[in-house]
C-alpha cells in the first residue's frame, strides 16, 4: 500500500516531517528559506526532496517540478509560516512582513491542490486585531475546501512535557468525505511527564568546555517505559534519520547535543538560589520545576533581525541553563534527531518546530479522512 504523499511548507528542520512520517504518511519534500534549517532536515530526511526555496515568489508548479511531483500527486501540504509578527511573546506588530507568509503559504496550498492541507501557528494569530488579514488569506482556498474552525492544543495533550500551545486549521477538499466536525472524538489524550521524568538518562553534569560538535557527544540510558520514551528513543519510520546518529545510538547509547554554556561564578550563585519557577532577575531565565512541565522555548531571532539570543530555562538540578539536546527532550524530539552543529543554531531551530508529537498527534487525525 502506497502511502500518502506530503509536502511541509516552512519546514524548519522538521518537526511537523516527523510527525506525520510517523503517523504514516510519505514525506516528497521539505521546502524552507533557511539553508541551516534546511540542512538540518537534510540529515534527518535523507529520502526526500530539500527545496531551498523563497514562498513569497514561488509558484506550485516550482515545487512540484523541484520535487519531482506531477499535478494531482500531493495529498497533503503542510506548514508552519514563520509566527513573531503573531506572537505574545513578541511585539504583535500588525504590519510585520511575517504576517503575509501565511497567504502565501495558502495561495500554494491552491497551486498544489491536494486533499487537504495543515496549517500550524501560535495562539496569537487568532487575536481580534488579526481576523481581517486571516480571513483574506483564506478566502484563496475556501472555494476548494471545506475548513474546519482553528483547534487550539497544548503538547501535554499529545504527551510532550512542555505547556507550549499552537493552534491548528486544517481544510480538506470537498471531494472528501470529512467529518461535520474533524475535532470531535480526538485522539486519546497521552500522559506527558513530567521535567525530571522526561530528562531521564541524560547527563546533569555538563562541562562548559564541551561547547560543540563532537564534545557534546554522551552516553544515554533511559530507564522509563512508555510512549513518550518510546519517541525519544526510537519510532524511527522508514527512511528517515541520519545514518552515523541512528547507529551511534543503537550500538552505545551515544547522542549528540549535550554541549554546556559557561556561567560567571556569580551568575551560577543566582541560578542556584531560585526556586523552582523563579525568575532570574537579570537573564530572565525560569528554573524548571521537576514536577512540572516545561514553559514554551523561545527561538530567538535570526541574523536579518539581529541575532538576539532566546531565554534559556534552567535546569532544575544544576545551576546552568539546559542544553540543546535537553531542550529538545522537552519539546518531544528523539534523542537520534539531529540540529545544527552550533549551539545557538540548534536552540533557535528546536523553538521554531511544532513538536513532533503535536505533529503526530494531528496526522493522525488528517490521515484517518484521508484514509477513509
Amino acid at each position: 500500500m502506497n502511502l500518502p504523499i506530503l509536502v511541509d511548507l516552512f519546514c524548519g528542520c522538521g518537526g511537523m516531517s516527523l510527525g506525520a512520517t510517523r503517523a504514516g504518511f510519505s514525506l516528497a519534500a521539505g521546502v524552507d528559506i533557511d539553508s541551516r534549517a534546511l540542512a538540518a532536515h537534510t540529515r534527518n530526511f535523507p529520502k526526500s526532496k530539500h527545496l531551498n526555496i523563497d514562498l513569497t515568489n514561488a509558484h506550485g508548479s516550482k515545487i512540484l517540478s523541484e520535487a519531482g511531483l506531477k499535478p494531482g500527486q500531493v495529498d497533503v501540504a503542510v506548514g508552519g509560516p514563520p509566527c513573531q509578527g503573531f506572537s505574545v511573546i513578541g511585539k504583535r506588530n500588525l504590519v510585520d512582513d511575517r504576517n503575509l507568509l501565511i497567504s502565501h503559504f495558502l495561495r500554494i496550498v491552491r497551486e498544489l491542490n491536494p486533499r487537504a492541507f495543515v496549517l500550524e501557528n501560535v495562539p496569537g494569530i487568532l487575536d481580534e486585531r488579526f481576523a481581517a488579514s486571516l480571513g483574506a488569506a483564506l478566502e484563496q482556498v475556501e472555494s476548494k475546501y471545506n475548513i474546519y474552525p482553528a483547534y487550539s492544543l497544548v503538547a501535554l495533550d499529545a504527551g510532550a512535557p512542555t505547556l507550549r500551545r499552537r493552534v491548528f486549521i486544517v481544510g480538506f477538499r470537498e471531494s472528501e468525505n470529512a467529518p461535520e466536525d474533524f475535532w470531535s472524538g480526538h485522539l486519546e489524550t497521552k500522559e506527558a511527564p513530567v521535567v525530571r521524568q522526561a530528562l531521564d538518562g541524560l547527563p546533569f553534569d555538563i562541562n562548559p568546555d564541551w561547547k560543540k560538535g563532537r564534545a557534546g557527544n554522551r552516553v544515554v540510558k533511559i530507564s522509563r517505559k512508555g510512549h513518550f520514551f518510546e519517541s525519544a528513543s526510537g519510532r524511527i519510520p522508514n527512511g528517515v534519520g541520519d545514518t552515523k546518529a541512528v547507529e551511534a545510538m543503537a550500538e552505545n547509547g551515544t547522542v549528540s547535543g549535550c554541549v554546556g554554556t559557561m556561567h560567571s561564578t556569580e551568575l551560577a550563585s543566582r541560578y542556584a538560589a531560585l526556586g523552582y519557577g523563579q525568575m532570574d532577575s537579570k537573564t530572565k531565565s525560569v528554573k524548571l520545576d521537576p514536577n512540572g512541565y516545561c514553559p514554551t522555548l523561545r527561538a530567538g531571532t535570526g541574523p536579518e533581525r539581529g541575532s538576539f539570543q532566546a531565554v534559556r530555562p534552567i535546569h532544575y538540578l544544576r545551576p546552568r541553563v539546559i542544553t540543546p539536546r535537553e531542550a529538545a527532550r522537552l519539546q518531544g524530539f528523539p534523542d537520534w534527531f539531529q540540529f545544527d552543529k552550533t549551539k545557538w543554531h540548534s536552540f533557535r531551530q528546536i523553538g521554531n518546530s511544532v513538536s513532533p508529537l503535536v505533529a503526530e498527534y494531528v496526522m493522525k487525525k488528517v490521515l484517518g479522512v484521508i484514509n477513509a
